[in-house]
């Protein structure tokens, strides 16, 4: 009980003062957490394959 009211004092004004105005804009570029997923997800997909190609080069010596 004291955990849920704990988070729900930290996580509740942390929802209000993160939204937005409500007021639409023109994106006219990626922002720059688009350019930070992209890039994360770059890297990701490179140590995934490196380490699938290291098993399975492994698995082929033995």
């Amino acid at each position: 009980m004291r955990t849920l009211f704990l988070l729900l004092v930290l996580v509740v004004p942390t929802a209000v003062f993160a939204a937005h105005t409500g007021v639409p804009q023109a994106r006219t570029s990626p922002e720059w957490s688009d350019i930070a997923l992209f890039a994360m997800t770059c890297i990701g997909v490179f140590v995934v394959r490196r380490a699938l190609r290291a098993r399975f080069a492994k698995r082929r010596k033995d």
